[in-house]
């Protein structure tokens, strides 16, 4: 993910204090490049906090909670819906917690940082919000016993530790309003080396990453006053760390995939100056079983691009995973998905056709 843009799990800067945006924590204006996410997730000012390191042992619903001591992590679900009239939607929550300082503190002196963003892409348009809060003050977290996660009404609320089954309800003054019951359908997916999410070839850079790739997704949408009763398959990626990326990388591509065989594919690629990108990636099904996909084991390959506010990005891929006889078409369901957050990014919904349809989302930054 790349350009002015969005890290996964970086994509976090300030809270609003008094209907102030707080300074982007130690960065001065002037010192911000054309990519200033990417230039803090690369920031070696990172090491103070908590590191990644191989043999983390994964407990549910544990890690379904906040990591406080990492500087950066990310709920994060997307859903390719469907109405009774058969109209398509896009759904995009995420919620994201930044640590500002290894200093501690309570109620407005926490070093917690929140912030959310709410996306609905149709055919015609696209709504779109982002919020931001204090740790500390009861207006965003994350809590067990049971689960509740939430910024301002933004909140994913569940009857019992962890977040499956939940309801993720939501209203906004940009014309967004809903009430989702999420129900889970198939195993949680480690990411990587047992959770252990390389991030480059050579340096010592990694996050802890997992996936619930098999939700489904029943409720309503409201849209600009309209109502649709929506169904659909939804995917939710959780990410902490304390460094992202090297400081010679530019951003990433990012894409989840329901295929029709009941499979769900995640792709990867780390772009880098003049290097070749760092490629990872999984193949998993819904009993647990799981295929970790490195650089020789698949091709991403950009057919089409759009240019829009500037940025010229790739809207159509070409997608191999020969040893899977997967050979696949990427096509967006909107050019214009560039997203007017404060750290823009690229993100969206898509549909995949060739060995295998299906659909999913992608995601670029770094453009």
């Amino acid at each position: 993910m790349k350009g002015a843009s969005f890290p996964r799990w970086y994509l976090i800067i300030s809270v609003i204090a008094v209907a102030t945006v707080l300074a982007l924590l130690s960065y001065d204006q002037e010192e911000i490049s054309d990519s200033p996410s990417v230039s803090m997730m690369a920031d070696p000012d990172n090491a103070q906090f908590a590191p990644v390191e191989p043999g983390y042992q994964f407990h549910f619903p544990r890690d379904h909670l906040p990591h406080p001591d990492f500087r950066a992590e990310w709920w994060y679900l997307t859903a390719n819906l469907q109405a009774e009239d058969g109209e398509h939607f896009g759904l995009q929550w995420t919620l994201f917690r930044f640590r500002s300082t290894t200093e501690e503190g309570r109620g407005w002196e926490s070093p917690q940082r929140y912030m959310a963003h709410l996306v609905v892409t149709g055919k015609d348009k696209v709504w779109s919000a982002e919020r931001f809060a204090r740790g500390g003050i009861g207006q965003a977290g994350v809590l067990g016993h049971p689960y509740r996660a939430w910024l301002d009404n933004w909140e994913w609320r569940s009857y019992s530790d962890s977040p499956f089954p939940g309801v993720l309800s939501f209203e906004d003054a940009s014309g967004m309003e809903g009430k989702l019951a999420i129900q889970q359908t198939g195993a949680i997916v480690l990411q990587g080396e047992q959770g252990y999410s390389k991030k480059h070839a050579t340096e010592d850079i990694a996050s802890y990453y997992f996936s619930a790739p098999f939700l489904n997704i029943e409720g309503r949408l409201e849209l600009d006053g309209k109502q649709y009763t929506v169904s659909g398959d939804a995917w939710y990626d959780r990410e902490w760390s304390s460094r992202g990326l090297a400081e010679t990388q530019l951003g990433w591509d990012w894409f989840s995939i329901h295929l029709d065989d009941g499979s769900a594919l995640m792709l990867y690629q780390i772009r880098e100056k003049d290097v070749r990108p760092y490629y990872f990636g999984s193949l998993s099904w819904p009993d647990g079983t799981t295929e970790v996909l490195s650089a020789d084991d698949f091709q991403l390959s950009p057919i089409t691009f759009s240019t829009y506010g500037g940025k010229t990005y790739p809207i159509v891929w070409q997608v191999k995973v020969p040893s899977k006889d997967i050979e696949l078409k990427v096509d967006v369901v909107r050019k214009e998905q560039w997203l007017p957050f404060i750290f823009s990014y690229w993100e969206g919904p898509i549909t995949v056709s060739g060995s295998h349809t299906g659909q999913g989302f992608m995601e670029l930054t770094g453009y």
